[in-house]
């Protein structure tokens, strides 16, 4: 079995907040995470992969495939996004580096077809990480938002935006 990480850096704002909390518990647990303008990070993604090497290519994935689906899935969903306002699985769901390591788990396992998802690593800064391997995340309904669901949410949010830069 042959490891493959792949690295790729996006940004992104979010803030952190539990409507079921009152405003003293959210500040109290989130501090200055709580600010609903938001604070950004540069977040650096790790994926790695797992599978037998390829006898014919010596690869365990073709390796522009991995960066097309990392971009596609991930870096074109989150970049320069507002979490919560702008990507669906945070309409209801704080947007934790632990969530966000979940999320891109999700977007990705479904996708990686001709290798194995062995890790999710998310870096919010560059001595914090989350390291996500799937552990009891066995479908998409567990993050509480199906991929159909997503789609249409992304569909409907590019149409506003559009409407939005023509008037």
């Amino acid at each position: 079995m042959v490891y493959l990480t792949r690295k790729a850096e996006f940004s992104a704002s979010h803030f952190y907040h539990n409507p079921e909390f009152t405003p003293e518990q959210n500040q109290r647990i989130f501090g200055k995470c709580n600010n609903p303008n938001g604070h950004g990070h540069n977040y650096t993604l790790e994926v790695t992969v797992k599978g037998a090497v390829d006898p014919k290519s010596g690869f365990v994935v073709d390796l522009k495939q991995l960066k097309d689906v990392m971009n596609r899935e991930v870096l074109d969903a989150l970049d320069h996004r507002f979490l919560n306002k702008e990507v669906p699985e945070f309409f209801t769901k704080i947007p934790t580096t632990e969530n966000l390591a979940i999320a891109i788990w999700q977007r990705l396992a479904p996708k990686l077809t001709a290798t194995q998802l062995h890790r999710v690593r998310v870096y919010e800064t560059p001595d914090l990480f989350v390291d996500f391997y799937g552990e009891d995340f066995h479908d998409e309904e567990s993050f509480g938002v199906t991929r159909e669901r997503i789609r249409e949410i992304e569909t409907k949010a590019l149409i506003a935006l559009r409407k939005q830069r023509h008037t």
